[in-house]
């Protein structure tokens, strides 16, 4: 498994600025859309499970979980980002992500942050 197996982000020159920070340096912010998020909910395959459940007895990463984990925090953020498209955003400030158990049969992943129009300052 290569890098790209475990980070994830936006890719250069994507339409939509995505930032953790409350404002983007350079930027003003013209309009404020509100909330937006991306909500994603995977299940681990039964053969995941087996071989957590053995490596845990071990010891050491849980690279298929870890491998899931991204691609499901990747998938949350492009909803996030088709959500503030949609809206008429060029930015989304503030994203977060949460992740928590869903009924004890998978996780759950919610990307999310406010969605703005930003102009050059």
């Amino acid at each position: 498994m290569g890098i790209d197996d475990f980070g994830g982000g936006q890719e250069q020159g994507a339409d939509i600025l995505v930032v953790t920070t409350n404002d983007a340096p350079g930027f003003r912010v013209e309009r404020v859309i509100g909330e937006v998020f991306g909500l994603t909910v995977r299940s681990r395959h039964l053969g995941s499970q087996i071989g957590a459940g053995l490596k845990s007895m071990v010891g050491g990463e849980l690279k298929g979980l870890t491998k899931t984990l991204v691609e499901t925090r990747n998938q949350a953020m492009q909803r996030l980002v088709e959500q503030a498209r949609a809206r008429g955003a060029n930015a989304v400030l503030a994203m977060r992500f949460d992740v928590s158990e869903a009924a004890d049969v998978g996780t759950e992943v919610c990307a999310y942050g406010s969605a703005v129009v930003l102009t050059r300052a």
